[in-house]
């Protein structure tokens, strides 16, 4: 459940930076919204194609909304190198699915992770309402298909590789100054192509075109992407800085995840893209209180 804002500051000490569009979920400042992962992939490095059938998809996407997923994002193809998925696979894998969440959920949002502009023009047709671009603009009719659908979009930054490939001695000068440039230039490009400027987020990319310590600074300096005005997402889960961070396995890395969670969230980080969908709304919405966005739950210590 997304929380509304009393305040119009944060405690990190940034300003109001106003109303976020997400299908029909209108999110005031303040509010923080878990993006649930459905990847309907048979070879996902996190759940090595536990949703790949779709009655197992449709099954997630009811048990994370129980869970307080805010919106879904529908995936059919792994980010990492791997086996070759055309466009009309990824179409064959993913509306079907869309349009199954749409006729079970009608007022959720369901975001498309994809970096073609003709699989994004299906899978919106079938119901979705956001593009997670996660490969930093590669195709540039992405944006015009979003603005099309009067769909909203997420502008990541993924240091100019092309899709599906790892970062190999990647440099910067400023990390989190090309974090900064590449997104908002997308974002920027976004709007220009028609996309509402309510309906655009970017996305420091961790793990995309950085190592550890690239992503490890860009959590540490969230708050200068922040600062641009434009809604930002984080997409922390069980991503490898958190296990080279902490020298842990992929099934040891939920403490690490929630713990980048709370930090991005203190910083004016606002979508949060999740596997583990509990465990997250309770992170943030411990960090929405905290701050003074929520109240709590119960307040009997003490007065009873």
């Amino acid at each position: 459940m997304v929380w509304l804002a009393d305040f119009t500051t944060r405690a990190s000490g940034t300003e109001e930076t106003g109303l976020l569009r997400l299908g029909r979920l209108d999110v005031p400042d303040g509010g923080l919204v878990v993006m649930a992962i459905v990847n309907r992939t048979p070879d996902s490095f996190y759940d090595r194609g536990a949703t790949f059938e779709l009655a197992a998809a449709v099954e997630r996407v009811d048990r994370v909304v129980a869970e307080g997923a805010d919106l879904v994002d529908v995936g059919g193809v792994k980010a990492a190198p791997g086996e070759e998925v055309d466009a009309a696979e990824e179409i064959r894998r993913t509306v079907d699915l869309v349009a199954a969440i749409r006729a079970a959920h009608p007022d959720l949002p369901i975001s498309i992770d994809t970096w073609r502009a003709e699989v994004a023009r299906e899978v919106l047709a079938a119901g979705a309402d956001v593009v997670n671009d996660a490969w930093g603009g590669v195709d540039p009719d992405l944006a015009h298909v979003a603005a099309a659908a009067g769909a909203g979009i997420v502008c990541t930054h993924a240091g100019g590789l092309p899709p599906r490939t790892r970062p190999h001695r990647v440099t910067y000068d400023d990390v989190v100054a090309d974090v900064v440039r590449r997104t908002t230039a997308l974002a920027e490009a976004a709007v220009a192509a028609g996309v509402d400027p309510e309906r655009v987020l970017v996305d420091p990319g961790h793990d995309f075109g950085k190592n550890t310590r690239h992503s490890l600074e860009a959590t540490r300096r969230l708050d200068e992407l922040v600062a641009t005005g434009w809604p930002v997402l984080v997409a922390l889960s069980n991503k490898d800085f958190v296990g080279e961070t902490l020298d842990v396995a992929l099934e040891d890395r939920l403490t690490g995840t929630l713990a980048a969670t709370a930090v991005s969230a203190w910083l004016g980080a606002r979508v949060f893209r999740a596997h583990d969908v509990a465990a997250t709304r309770q992170t943030l919405d411990m960090v929405a209180s905290i701050r003074g966005d929520r109240p709590p739950a119960r307040t009997t210590r003490g007065l009873a």
